[in-house]
């Protein structure tokens, strides 16, 4: 290793853990991947550990981490495979996949089951997988899979069907929200993908969640998949989405973080302060262009992908629940942001802009009306004392 890695805390630990940077290409690898699920091994130091290793597997492997990454860690890991690079070794070709791939099937047994709940106001839900036991009981693994923070909340181990009616039954009393069973191989992969996302800082709290999925489910962590909701929702999603979506209470009670919508807040309240005079038509069309621009900022990049995922996962719970056509509106929505449509002139994007914008206004203008005012008038002042005086007689 380099004098830089050396005394890299990040690097040390991994040294600490029992990597041995001299030994031979496959041992070295094989315990990089063991400390991979380690959650006090940083994955960027898994990253530089593989980049000084001359043999195809690291750059497989590094390859393989990449379709995880983002950020500061996909970074590295490029920098690492461009290290492999300059001396020619290349990461095998990934095969192309078919456009219409699902979710692969998986050399698991049949007795795998899972639920899940529909997002509630903060973003967050219940994911949940279960396993009858041979012995007797079930084996189960089920997290809280937040939006903004990754896998808050996770709990493992064996209960008895009793227990298993139960807890369910007090979930959806707690939660006021239905618990559907879909497809195990997306509860995994929805599990797995929140785990990753989890702040370094806060996996302590769920630092033994791969080794629990172990006892459940053999394979290895689940790549990025295609939504089953694109296939199950075929006909549907090539639809334009229905402005009704917007009633439904899994879109409707959706909000997106005010701090993402404060720029286009700002925007509209310059331009409603302009001093240039406009009549009502060109004054609509003033706001119609800036929420053509919150269009591209909001469904493009990072947060467009949340948002997609997001329209997938509601489609997927209202076709659980017995809602095809609206499962199917938001599948068409959904579609359209994967596949990189003109989001600005789409009615539903649109009129689902204008909603989240309203909505923090509503907020902010509500806020405002609860707190005190600082600066009263005399005739406030005059009344406040003499209220006051009255309540202390």
């Amino acid at each position: 290793m380099t004098k830089q890695a050396e005394i890299n805390p990040e690097d040390a630990r991994l040294v600490a853990a029992g990597f041995e940077p001299g030994a031979p290409a496959a041992d070295a690898i094989a315990k990089l991947r063991e400390l991979r699920n380690n959650p006090e091994i940083s994955a960027a130091a898994v990253a530089r550990a593989l980049g000084n290793i001359p043999d195809a597997a690291a750059a497989a492997m590094l390859a393989e981490m990449e379709t995880e990454a983002s950020g500061a860690l996909r970074r590295e890991i490029r920098r690492a495979l461009f290290k492999l690079h300059q001396r020619g070794i290349e990461p095998p070709a990934r095969p192309s996949a078919p456009a219409s791939a699902a979710i692969r099937p998986a050399a698991e047994p049949s007795n795998l089951h899972a639920f899940f709940t529909a997002y509630d106001s903060d973003g967050a839900r219940i994911v949940w997988i279960i396993k009858p036991r041979p012995q007797g009981g079930i084996a189960q693994l089920w997290g809280v899979v937040s939006e903004d923070e990754g896998l808050v909340g996770m709990v493992g181990g064996t209960i008895s069907r009793r227990e298993l009616r139960d807890n369910r039954e007090e979930m959806e009393r707690r939660g006021g929200m239905k618990l559907v069973e879909g497809d195990w191989r997306l509860a995994d992969f929805l599990l797995c993908d929140a785990y990753r996302r989890t702040p370094e800082a806060r996996r302590a709290r769920v630092g033994s969640f791969m080794a629990m999925r172990t006892e459940l489910i053999a394979s290895p962590p689940p790549a990025p998949i295609e939504h089953p909701i694109y296939t199950e929702l075929a006909a549907e999603a090539s639809a334009e989405p229905s402005l009704d979506l917007l009633k439904q209470p899994e879109i409707a009670e959706w909000k997106l973080r005010s701090e993402l919508l404060a720029p286009i807040i700002e925007e509209l309240n310059r331009a409603n302060e302009s001093t240039i005079v406009l009549n009502p038509m060109q004054q609509q069309e003033r706001v119609a262009q800036i929420l053509e621009r919150a269009a591209d900022s909001l469904l493009a990049g990072e947060l467009g992908m949340r948002i997609r995922r997001r329209l997938e996962e509601t489609a997927y719970y209202m076709l659980k629940t017995g809602r095809r056509q609206e499962a199917g509106w938001a599948a068409g929505a959904a579609a359209r942001i994967r596949d990189g449509a003109d989001l600005k002139h789409s009615p539903f994007f649109q009129a689902f802009i204008r909603a989240q914008v309203g909505s923090v206004v509503a907020e902010e203008q509500e806020r405002a009306r609860e707190e005190p005012r600082l600066i009263m008038t005399p005739a406030e002042a005059m009344r406040a004392r003499e209220a006051a005086r009255h309540r202390h007689r």
